[in-house]
């Protein structure tokens, strides 16, 4: 990003949903979901999803998560209905900055207002898939990797290199 196009997370409306989508196809082409699943996931936890926003209010990144249960991987693509009741943690589903917008410190900033959502619900804890070989990323932002079967097992629609990792909030 050039200097004066400073980005900052702002909540996630309805109407960026297009812009989250058309990201979503650059970052992540492999990993499919509907516009309607995203669109779930902000009306059911809209306080876990936000927006990477530039002054003039165009997205360059987004982040999404929710209320789940440890060791236990959401599948993709996949409409919840409601968040589980036995929920310990928030999950990170996704956290997509295009490249000319990286650099600025927003997934840091993303996970901080993130832990601050986990408190205010009363949650235990953040936890997250990593993709594209992104474990030393997600390490140095205070996750470490959980392995078990049912992890595994979960991991499946992932892809080989997906991890799912925990941190404190």
């Amino acid at each position: 990003m050039g200097a004066g196009r400073r980005l900052a997370w702002r909540p996630l409306l309805a109407e960026d949903l297009p812009a989250v989508e058309a990201i979503a196809d650059v970052l992540h082409p492999t990993f499919f979901e509907r516009p309607e699943t995203v669109h779930e996931k902000l009306r059911l936890c809209p306080d876990g999803c936000l927006a990477f926003a530039d002054a003039s209010g165009a997205v360059r990144g987004y982040g999404l998560s929710y209320p789940w249960r440890l060791d236990d991987v959401p599948p993709l693509d996949t409409f919840h209905g409601a968040w589980p009741a036995d929920a310990t943690l928030l999950y990170v589903h996704d956290v997509a900055i295009l490249p000319e917008a990286r650099g600025e410190g927003g997934a840091g900033a993303y996970l901080e207002a993130m832990r601050r959502v986990a408190r205010m619900l009363g949650l235990q804890g953040l936890a997250l898939t990593s993709v594209y070989g992104t474990v030393p990323l997600w390490a140095g932002l205070g996750f470490t990797v959980r392995a078990s079967e049912r992890i595994e097992a979960g991991l499946a629609g992932y892809g080989a290199e997906a991890r799912y990792m925990t941190a404190s909030i």
